[in-house]
């Protein structure tokens, strides 16, 4: 597998979502015709006959996918991490995109000081955390969800308890500031 294969593959599990052809080029810095033609050839890497993954192409749009041969092997896996309590380390996560919101997940990862990939997916997941509309930008934005609202009673984020002091903290705000997009690492 060649540089741009693995570059392509690596964007495509990071993204999470559904990117364009036209993106994936700027992103990789290549052309857009040889963007697609490597992206046909990765989708035929990804046989659904012999890959757990598969790379999906609708609309120009690409996506990387479970196999959906595998449906029930990723719904039990998936159900098993849907129940139980939240850890500590998602609470705080939760806790943070709540009061600090809507922030990406470098901004996230700042204020913690972890990575937050594994918990960010949990939480979306469990329904608690949904991206926020950020179109045009490379990174997501992400919130707390109205199930998020629901669960705890309250019709806005403002009613946590003293939301205006800690969204507004001197930590936070600083922290946010600091991260610079130069300085983040995009999983390239």
């Amino acid at each position: 597998m060649d540089s741009l294969f693995r570059q392509l593959t690596a964007l495509l599990f990071v993204a999470g979502k559904p990117l364009t052809t036209k993106k994936i080029a700027a992103l990789l810095s290549v052309e857009v015709a040889s963007a697609a033609e490597s992206l046909r050839a990765l989708a035929a890497q990804f046989s659904p006959a012999d890959s757990g993954m598969v790379l999906l192409h609708n609309n120009g749009e690409w996506q990387l996918a479970t196999n959906p041969a595998e449906h029930a092997l990723v719904e039990k896996m998936v159900k098993a991490e849907l129940s139980g309590e939240l850890t500590r380390p998602q609470l705080e996560a939760l806790t943070v995109v709540a009061y600090c919101g809507p922030l990406t997940k470098p901004e996230l990862e700042t204020v913690r000081g972890v990575n937050c990939s594994l918990i960010l997916r949990h939480l979306m997941l469990r329904g608690l955390v949904e991206e926020a509309d950020s179109a045009g930008e490379l990174l997501p934005r992400y919130c707390v969800s109205l199930e998020f609202l629901r669960h705890l009673g309250l019709t806005s984020v403002t009613e946590l308890p003293d939301y205006a002091a800690l969204h507004q903290h001197e930590y936070i705000v600083k922290a946010l500031t600091d991260v610079k997009p130069e300085n983040i690492n995009h999983g390239l």
